[in-house]
């Protein structure tokens, strides 16, 4: 085997692998690099059929990263939707996704008692994730839960409720800290700072 079959396995591997992925985005970078990859071995092999086919796949993908790149962070995009601690759908929600869950949030529990809040962040009529918190003393908003869904993984739809600070300060709450023992906490992109293990929202005084 020469150098260059071993470049078309290998592209030919990474497509493969592209198409294993559960992240939306993640799975069309992959598909571009392999695609890519097999543009340039079908074009040194002169097999100009499969050059043509990558070719419209990488300009396909191009076109649908831009728009996910492009949408990431705008609230246009996603809503979030306050439900009831005992909502049905919500209770649905952590029922299907408890395994993956409980992967990056370890030893989560939700308890209805008390004051709590719920979110659902929902791309149209798709849920992407959940934000629930309850209120400890002092004006703490304590989030219990900050899980997106296994599609939008390489997004961060949580921070729409954290950009919204009225859905906590509106509850009077003048703070809000991360939940405890998460795994790949993403806050200091949103303006959270580090204290001790968990990281912490000031929110503005309401008027």
């Amino acid at each position: 085997m020469n150098w260059l079959e071993l470049i078309g396995w290998a592209g030919s591997a990474v497509l493969v692998w592209s198409l294993l992925q559960t992240a939306i985005l993640r799975l069309r970078v992959l598909n571009l690099v392999g695609c890519v990859v097999l543009i340039g071995y079908n074009a040194a092999a002169a097999v100009w059929p499969m050059v043509g086919l990558n070719v419209v796949l990488a300009v396909i993908n191009v076109w649908y990263l831009r728009g996910m790149l492009a949408t990431r962070h705008d609230a246009a995009t996603y809503e979030v939707v306050e439900v009831g601690v005992d909502d049905q759908f919500l209770a649905h929600t952590l029922r299907v996704h408890a395994a993956d869950i409980a992967r990056f949030n370890p030893g989560f529990t939700w308890h209805r008692s008390g004051k709590r809040s719920a979110f659902l962040v929902v791309k149209a009529d798709e849920v992407v994730g959940v934000v629930l918190a309850h209120a400890e003393p002092g004006g703490v908003a304590q989030i219990d839960l900050d899980y997106v869904t296994q599609r939008f993984r390489d997004f961060t739809p949580g921070e729409f409720v954290y950009r919204r600070s009225q859905l906590f300060t509106n509850q009077g709450f003048r703070q809000v800290i991360s939940p405890p023992g998460m795994i790949a906490p993403y806050y200091h992109r949103l303006g959270f700072r580090r204290q001790g293990d968990a990281y912490v929202l000031d929110l503005p005084a309401t008027a």
